[in-house]
This record gives structure tokens, C-alpha cells and sequence, in this order.
């Protein structure tokens, strides 16, 4: 991998886990300098970035951490479900046996996770990736991988609600036995209701935006 990919991955991280909330700057030479490297790769990471929505390029601020509306924030989160779905139709159509004994190991590493919010957030990522490796669709696969790496920080901040581990993975298990049925229909619908921000949950996150105020750091 390259050193720039490195970086990118590192920084999107950092994004992630809301030590570089929306609204922070991001300062070549401090990076740079963070992660003992010339300005060439960082630069090339920002780019990267700033291509998958992440951050922008703001002239005379330079690399900005991306801001959300609340309105732009659920329709985001509109189109991620229905790319979510599609991918649960055709993975409940097209998985192999294999695939869906590796989708099964992740829901299991979900459970195991059950209680710790970090590890819940990356066994969560694996469980979704299982399916959209199984949609057998790799321009749908991208897609909703791009829509995934925009929407981490958000996503990340939904699991602080009270409740909302054990409510996701509970739906979880509607997904593992609607696909491992083959049950196309069930499980678009499984997948759609499980990302979909409305009713309560839409407030749930209202509320925790908060948390995600722009900020005024530089990193």
C-alpha cells in the first residue's frame, strides 16, 4: 500500500472517531510532522480525501473536515439504505455457502463485541462489507462503500445511544436469516429499515450532533 493510502486511511480514522470533528483544519506540515513523512504523500492523502467527501479543499483555509446539515446528513443516510438494501437482495440471491458462513462469523464477532463501542463500530463495518461482497455486484459494492466511509463519523455516533448496540444487532440477526433463507425481499427490507434514520432514531441523532460541533482544532 502506499504511503499516501496509509495516510489517508490514518486521517480518515482520526475523522472517525471524532478526534478531527467536522469543521477541523488539517495543516500539511502538522501532519507531516505527525506521522514523520514528506508534505508529497500527505498532500496526495488530502486529495484522496477530499475526493471521497471527507474533508474539503477551501481556498486561503486549505483542508477542512466536512460539515453535515442535519437535513443533507437523513438524505445521506436515505440513499445509503437503499444502496444497503439492494445489496441484501442480491447477496440473499447470490451468496455462496462460503460467504455466508463468513457473513455468520461476522455477526458472531458482533456479538462478542456486544458492549464495547469500539469494537462493536469495526465488527459492525465487517458485517457490512460481508454483504456487499456478496451482492456479486462490484459497482454497487463501491458505491456503498464510498457512501459508508462518508456517513463513519455519524454511524460511529449512533452506537453512543442508549440501547442502540443491542437494537443493531438484534437486526442483524433479521439480515443473517433473511439472506441465509434466501429470502430476496426480507432482506432488502431488513437492510433498509436497519440503516434508515427516522422517527426516534432520526432525534436520537439530531441530539447527538452535538457532539460534532465544528471545531476550531488544526491538525
Amino acid at each position: 500500500m502506499k504511503m499516501s493510502e496509509q495516510l489517508r486511511e490514518k486521517i480518515e480514522e482520526l475523522i472517525a472517531t471524532g478526534e478531527l470533528p467536522p469543521g477541523s483544519s488539517l495543516e500539511e506540515a502538522a501532519l507531516a510532522e505527525r506521522y514523520g513523512v514528506s508534505r508529497t504523500p500527505v498532500r496526495e492523502a488530502l486529495i484522496q480525501l477530499a475526493t471521497e467527501g471527507l474533508i474539503e479543499m477551501r481556498p486561503r483555509r486549505g483542508a477542512v473536515v466536512t460539515s453535515i446539515s442535519p437535513m443533507r446528513l437523513i438524505e445521506m443516510f436515505e440513499v445509503m439504505a437503499e444502496l444497503e438494501a439492494m445489496c441484501g437482495r442480491l447477496a440473499a440471491r447470490r451468496m455462496t455457502e462460503r460467504e455466508r458462513l463468513d457473513l455468520s462469523a461476522a455477526h458472531a464477532a458482533c456479538e462478542a463485541a456486544l458492549g464495547e463501542r469500539n469494537d462493536y463500530f469495526y465488527c459492525n463495518e465487517r458485517f457490512h462489507a460481508a454483504i456487499y461482497a456478496g451482492s456479486h455486484n462490484g459497482f454497487l459494492s463501491e458505491q456503498a462503500l464510498q457512501m459508508q466511509r462518508r456517513l463513519r463519523p455519524y454511524r460511529r455516533l449512533q452506537l453512543r445511544v442508549p440501547n442502540r448496540m443491542s437494537a443493531s444487532f438484534s437486526e442483524h440477526s433479521e439480515i443473517v436469516r433473511a439472506i441465509v433463507s434466501g429470502d430476496a425481499q426480507a432482506a432488502a427490507q431488513a437492510m433498509r429499515d436497519h440503516v434508515m434514520v427516522q422517527g426516534e432514531r432520526f432525534g436520537d441523532l439530531l441530539a447527538s450532533l452535538t457532539d460534532l460541533a465544528p471545531a476550531t482544532a488544526e491538525v
